[in-house]
């Protein structure tokens, strides 16, 4: 197996972690090679990726059209696609050597070969203020939001930002659209799943609307934009086939009762 090793130099600590899984695979025998998140390119098979979420979703997207599963080292915060930290890895390359993992694919959005693995959020570029969304859906009206601004988001990313804005968590690998309005101004504006065929266009009463991307920290200015499902679609490795469950247990504390 030949593997590609990606790391965000971004992030502290990195190196140490680097070297670790390097040495690793050098031990083990393993043709790799390693680029940094801003360099990538297709070596291998089998991608490992150090970083946070943020890392784990730009290698995803790049690695989708070859359909190479990815596998995160976290060194982020909460880290919730990641599957190891430091002390794991020998024993997680191992696993991934033997094939003793399972992969899951991930619907993507798209807007004009732009990619999102987790969600596109729509502002307007005047952010000290609510603004006026219009939301199409197929070339229909559905209606218009007063908000702060409005989340399109895929099911891997209802975990995200939509939670956070009070949208709902759905299984990662359903084929569905979340669209979650950001602290709207009227009580009835409520989040909407929808059919992954829809195409969805939203448009503002203002003059331009920042879209981010997948956490982007640098949001473009346009006019209106519509999104729909990518034909490709994210490879994930976990090395735990109930993964989803256990991370909203460990990581959100899901459904923990709380102490006496």
């Amino acid at each position: 197996m030949k593997i590609n090793v990606v790391y965000n130099n971004k992030i502290a600590g990195y190196s140490s972690i680097l070297e670790v899984l390097e040495n690793t695979l050098l031990k083990k025998s393993v043709e790799f090679q390693t680029f940094d998140i801003d360099n990538m390119k297709n070596f291998g098979g089998f991608t490992f990726v150090i970083g946070g979420d943020g890392t784990l979703l730009k290698a995803a997207r790049f690695y989708a059209s070859a359909k190479t599963p990815v596998l995160g080292i976290n060194l982020g915060r909460l880290g919730f696609l990641s599957q190891a930290g430091i002390e794991e890895i020998s024993d997680v390359v191992s696993k991934v050597l033997d094939g003793k993992y399972s992969t899951e694919e991930r619907l993507m959005l798209e807007s004009e070969n732009t990619l999102a693995l987790n969600d596109f959020v729509i502002k307007g570029c005047n952010t000290y203020r609510a603004s006026k969304f219009y939301l199409e859906i197929n070339g229909r009206f559905v209606c218009d939001y007063i908000a702060d601004g409005l989340i399109i988001s895929t099911p891997t990313g209802s975990t995200a930002y939509g939670l956070s804005a009070g949208g709902p968590v759905l299984y990662p690998t359903l084929d569905a659209i979340v669209i979650v309005p950001v602290c709207p101004h009227t009580l009835n504006a409520r989040p909407l799943v929808v059919p992954k065929e829809e195409v969805i266009t939203v448009k503002t009463g203002d003059k331009l609307l920042s879209v981010a991307i997948d956490g982007s920290e640098t949001p473009e200015c346009i006019k209106q934009i519509s999104i729909k499902t990518s034909a490709n679609k994210a490879l994930l490795a976990f090395l735990d086939n109930d993964s989803f469950y256990s991370v909203l247990r460990n990581k959100l504390h899901w459904g923990i009762s709380p102490e006496k």
